[in-house]
């Protein structure tokens, strides 16, 4: 019974009550009053009644209703799905149908197949029975037959190669014998002095080692980062040392040490200013290389490839100097082309810029002999002389005399004992990759290989790296170094920010 029907039925209750109260009081007026008010409690309980079964009856139909409502959803929503579940099985069975069609049609090609195959064997086996009576031969006397045939053309022709190779050996005959004094001629053999890796710079007195590293050190640590050269003062008496594997970089370092110590004025400015006048003087001293390595070949040059001849004197190759051993290829290659009769001014020319490609090789990727051809092409160089110097290492077929010669003069140059040191080139490679390493990392501006590749000291631009950055860029460089290259020991990675203002009072 809902609590509505039950609260009402108090109410009536409780009315009943009072009413017999009052009659029990003996009050007349209470008693009609009391009547009155009973009637109309039962008629409004009547009423309550009436209205809570009502709405009970309503809530009750509106349950019902919505009910059957979901009950017709799901009923619809199975519908579907078994409609689905047919439609599936609808197509499922057409592709087991289609599938088993497919079955029968690959197991008649199959027959057909095996038919055709047991057919063919069968024509074969006529075939060859019919060949075997009309040629009156069987299959292994026809084989005989054909490989005496062959045998017979084979010996026409190889008597006609033979022939060939005979008239050609004759009228290459001097050619080939000048190939046999060119080889012969190797046994020459030269002076060679082998180059080091530091220079010796003479001091007028013992004070000026301290000058040199001035106050807080801040003059050495100047003219290092500057020049990228590592100036060692030790007890050697009036003497300090230059240590670089980089032959430019050890004379700009010696030629500004010795102006300083001329001047007598040791300071970071003047430190500048006396390297950037060693570099205009080292850049006039290789022109005057050049120019005096063509003089004394006797051949004129164009003054760009003149220059870069000139930088050859401050570049080693297995330890050899590379503008003396041009010099001595296109001596070498005149005299052997005085004794077999080629072209001796082409291929003293030839040899002398044989190498001229190493003095790019820091700036151009690929085999010197093909850079310095394409240079010497450039600057107006004989088609021979060109191919000469490409072919000296067959980078390019070698097509004359000439080419033979250089590259025999260029083997001699180098393979005579003492000339070359395979050590010291792998020492100055290492250091050279371990520099390019360092530069390729965007923020550096140069980096400087020191104390035999133990320490690398960078130097960052300062308005691309701050403190905070230069911190983390020597850990990525020592990472770097320690992925990529092979090394002994320990580097010494060593970051330098430095920031210079100037101003001048007028």
């Amino acid at each position: 019974m809902p609590p509505e029907v039950i609260r009402y039925i108090g109410f009536g209750l409780g009315a009943l009550a009072a009413l017999a109260l009052g009659y029990l009081l003996g009050s007349i007026p209470r008693r009609r009053k009391a009547q009155e008010l009973l009637a109309t409690a039962t008629e409004q309980a009547e009423q309550l009644k009436k209205e809570t079964l009502l709405a009970g009856r309503q809530e009750v139909q509106e349950l019902r209703e919505d009910l059957e409502k979901r009950t017709k959803r799901r009923e619809d929503e199975l519908t579907r799905m078994e409609e689905r579940i047919l439609r599936r099985e609808d197509r499922l069975g057409k592709k087991s149908t289609y599938l088993e069609q497919i079955e029968d049609s690959l197991r008649e090609d199959e027959e057909q197949l095996k038919k055709l195959r047991e057919d063919g064997q069968k024509l074969l086996v006529e075939g060859r029975a019919h060949l075997e009576k009309m040629a009156k031969w069987t299959q292994e006397e026809a084989q005989e037959q054909l490989l005496k045939l062959v045998e017979a053309e084979s010996q026409r022709l190889f008597s006609r190669k033979v022939e060939e190779v005979a008239n050609r050996a004759k009228e290459e005959a001097q050619e080939r014998a000048a190939h046999v004094i060119a080889t012969a001629v190797q046994r020459y053999a030269a002076e060679y002095i082998e180059e080091n890796a530091v220079s010796s710079v003479p001091l007028p007195s013992e004070e000026f080692k301290g000058r040199i590293i001035g106050r807080e050190g801040r003059n050495i640590k100047t003219f290092e980062a500057l020049t990228g050269v590592e100036l060692l003062v030790d007890d050697t008496p009036e003497m300090v040392v230059l240590s670089c594997f980089h032959p430019l970089r050890r004379e700009v370092a010696r030629i500004a040490l010795s102006r300083l110590i001329e001047d007598g004025r040791i300071h970071p400015a003047q430190i500048e200013e006396k390297v950037q006048r060693a570099k205009a003087r080292l850049a006039e001293r290789i022109k005057e290389e050049g120019r005096k390595a063509s003089f004394d070949v006797a051949a004129e040059l164009h003054p760009e490839l003149s220059t870069l001849l000139g930088r050859l004197k401050f570049r080693t190759s297995y330890g050899q100097n590379q503008l003396a051993h041009s010099l001595e290829v296109s001596w070498i290659a005149k005299i052997l082309a005085d004794e077999v009769g080629a072209d001796a001014a082409r291929a003293r020319r030839a040899g002398l810029l044989h190498d001229i490609g190493k003095a790019v090789g820091y700036e151009v990727d690929g085999p010197h002999a093909l850079i310095g051809a394409d240079l010497a092409r450039r600057y107006g160089e004989a088609a021979d002389v060109v191919q000469a110097i490409a072919a000296h290492h067959e980078d390019v077929e070698p097509k004359s005399i000439v080419d033979v010669l250089i590259q025999a003069a260029d083997t001699l140059s180098a393979a005579r004992p003492g000339a070359r040191q395979e050590t010291y080139e792998r020492y100055v490679q290492r250091l050279r990759e371990l520099e390019e390493l360092c530069r390729s990392f965007p923020a550096v501006q140069e980096a400087y290989a020191l104390q035999a590749g133990r320490e690398v000291r960078v130097m960052v631009q300062p308005d691309r790296a701050s403190d905070e950055v230069s911190a983390k860029l020597a850990y990525d460089i020592a990472r770097a170094i320690e992925e990529e290259l092979n090394y002994p020991g320990e580097i010494k990675v060593n970051v330098v920010r430095r920031t210079q203002y100037t101003e001048s009072a007028k």
